[in-house]
């Protein structure tokens, strides 16, 4: 039997695309045993993409939501946690400007969110269980 390996769920605003790109980068640099996957076209006002997110989401063990100012206003980050919220997958938010805490989005309110640093994401995957 082959083993599948673990999803991890990147939610951010469009805007923090190279945020992305960099913690992609960083999980590659420390051989980090997840794949990555996110929603490329952010389309919240569309039936089909929001059932699109709902099933990639709820194929995922776990979420990375990428906080800035533009998080909370971004029209598809608050529909892919509510998803992953709903779906009881473990979600942590990281900054991704240790200047710039602004609140995150409400459907973090029970997550941790913390300032990036590789070791402290790193921490969170190792937590997720991936049966």
């Amino acid at each position: 039997m082959i083993a599948t390996m673990a999803k991890i769920f990147i939610s951010f605003a469009l805007e923090d695309h190279p945020s992305r790109d960099t913690l992609i980068a960083q999980a590659k640099a420390a051989r980090s045993p997840f794949e990555f996957v996110f929603m490329p076209n952010k389309q919240p006002w569309i039936p089909m993409w929001k059932g699109k997110c709902r099933t990639v989401i709820r194929g995922c063990h776990g979420l990375v939501a990428l906080l800035s100012t533009r998080s909370k206003n971004a029209e598809g980050v608050p529909w892919e946690l509510e998803c992953a919220r709903e779906a009881a997958i473990p979600m942590l938010g990281v900054y991704i400007n240790k200047a710039d805490k602004s609140t995150p989005p409400a459907e973090l309110a029970e997550s941790r969110t913390i300032e990036w640093t590789w070791e402290e994401i790193a921490k969170f995957l190792a937590e997720i269980d991936t049966n």
